[in-house]
């Protein structure tokens, strides 16, 4: 729950959530933080089991673990995925 409690990491997921899986690279996100600030939010969801990267040349591509999260905590990502953006 921690993991989506900050603004910036529901962010990523909705914006995850709206591309085919492993076609988002971690750069590819316009968001208003540093890199290393970036980086600790993709950290963060990692370890929350909410995304997974994989490396491609010097990028690392994310996919959200949709079903898997679902599974665990059903209709979880749906109220971030639908929460009006700022």
């Amino acid at each position: 729950m921690d993991a989506l409690a900050d603004p910036i990491r529901r962010s990523i997921v909705r914006q995850l959530a709206s591309s085919p899986d492993w076609t988002r690279a971690c750069g590819s996100f316009d968001l208003p933080v540093t890199n290393g600030t970036l980086s600790h939010h993709f950290a963060t969801l990692r370890g929350a089991g909410l995304l997974e990267q994989r490396a491609d040349a010097t990028r690392r591509l994310n996919r959200l673990r949709r079903s898997e999260f679902d599974e665990r905590f059903p209709g979880l990502l749906a109220l971030v995925i639908n929460e009006p953006s700022d």
